[in-house]
């Protein structure tokens, strides 16, 4: 099939490899710290202010390496910014597997966190020079499903990996992280995009990041930044606050989780089939009755399940939605555009557990979930319009896809 249609090929792998570098910088190297969070706390003795800087210090890493992206990617091309984002989840989880201080620790957090900033955006250049034109939006909206199948493979781990072992499965991440990193090392091609079409570009400026467009995704990320971070913090400590210690009822809650967010691999017929205005609608209105769910019964073992099953899939898809709007706000400069997207995003991360932390110490976590929840569904004030610009054209597609052909034959990706 490959040599009657090595464009298929080409979308294959590149769809791969970035499923497998979005599970482990987001799945392992991001959402492990939540989920290994008791055992982390236990060892160490950390307080819960400075869980709550540790965890801001992941996020404000992760903007730090969008800023880079989205100055370099033009410049570099993808592969070495994946390499970067690889090996900083490497090396930062093997800081934290064998970390001997609090210090040490921190710093292997925090490198770990540079890692999905790093290798998120890339691929939408990485598509846009190596996938067919009728192919790009599918692979686009299918990577971020990675993470869903990170989660899958933590959540047992967190159950067997109970007391000291913790470390082990942190090294097993580092090591799986590595290997991601040499396969995508092997497939993406680096360097600049010397084979678009001559046309102008409008210069970087804040006019090119600000136009109209962009600002109910800019809105639609923010919120989704913010309503993913709360749920991602605070979500197992709700479910467990009543349990005893090493009930697996919060671990078996990750994985249900991710294995509902698996559906995610089908983000892209979603949009074909529904629109994105709809898309959002539905992944939004999903989220907020997940998040309700928690907030008014974290108890009952019912709403928990419902919980995990809405906003696995929701959450999932949301990632490849932003990235499928990002490319058609930003056709000229994906990764640079798609960078901005999610910086806001980023800024979310920040702001939402801060900001909702506050309400839960003032009110109640089922307060915060609630407040949360009404979030997620004012999010739809912001829905996207038509697809703004056309995608790039026929003529553009066939030298391109041509050219990735034939670095891929070669082997130089350069």
């Amino acid at each position: 099939m490959s040599r009657r249609n090595p464009r298929l090929s080409i979308a294959w792998k590149v769809g791969m490899a970035g499923v497998a570098a979005q599970g482990v910088t987001f799945g392992f190297a991001r959402y492990g710290y939540g989920l290994f969070l008791p055992e982390i706390r236990r060892q160490f003795d950390l307080s819960v202010s400075l869980v709550g800087v540790i965890g801001s210090a992941t996020y404000v890493s992760y903007l730090i390496a969008l800023l880079l992206v989205g100055v370099l990617s033009t410049r570099w091309g993808p592969r070495p910014l994946v390499i970067c984002g690889g090996m900083s989840a490497a090396a930062g989880m093997l800081l934290v597997a064998y970390a001997h201080g609090t210090g040490m620790l921190i710093a292997g957090l925090v490198m770990a966190g540079l890692s999905p900033g790093f290798a998120w955006a890339p691929y939408s250049d990485a598509v846009d020079r190596m996938v067919p034109v009728h192919q790009r939006e599918r692979v686009m909206a299918l990577i971020p499903s990675g993470t869903a199948f990170a989660v899958i493979i933590a959540g047992p781990l967190a159950i067997v990996a109970q007391g000291p072992t913790w470390q082990y499965a942190w090294t097993a991440f580092a090591v799986a992280a590595l290997a991601v990193t040499l396969y995508n090392a092997r497939i993406l091609p680096g360097g600049s995009h010397h084979h678009a079409p001559r046309t102008p570009q409008q210069r970087l400026g804040l006019r090119w990041f600000a136009r109209r467009p962009a600002v109910p995704l800019y809105a639609t990320a923010l919120s989704y930044g913010l309503i993913g971070a709360v749920y991602w913090t605070f979500a197992v400590d709700a479910v467990s606050q009543d349990l005893k210690d090493n009930d697996p009822t919060g671990p078996l809650f990750w994985t249900l989780m991710g294995l509902a967010g698996t559906a995610g691999v089908f983000t892209g017929s979603l949009i074909q089939r529904l629109g994105q205005r709809r898309t959002q609608m539905l992944l939004f209105l999903a989220m907020a009755v997940a998040i309700a769910l928690l907030g008014v019964a974290p108890g009952a073992i019912p709403a928990v399940a419902a919980s995990a099953v809405l906003y696995g899939p929701a959450f999932m898809a949301g990632s490849g939605l932003l990235a499928v709007w990002s490319y058609q706000v930003f056709p000229e400069r994906p990764s640079t555009g798609f960078s901005s997207t999610v910086f806001f995003l980023g800024i979310g991360t920040i702001i939402g557990p801060t900001a909702l932390g506050v309400v839960a110490d003032r009110f109640s976590l089922s307060a915060a979930f609630l407040l949360t929840a009404a979030i997620a569904v004012l999010t739809l004030l912001a829905g996207p319009s038509r697809p703004v610009g056309a995608v790039r054209g026929a003529e553009h597609e066939t030298v391109d896809a041509q050219h990735a052909k034939a670095e891929y034959r070669s082997g130089t990706h350069s």
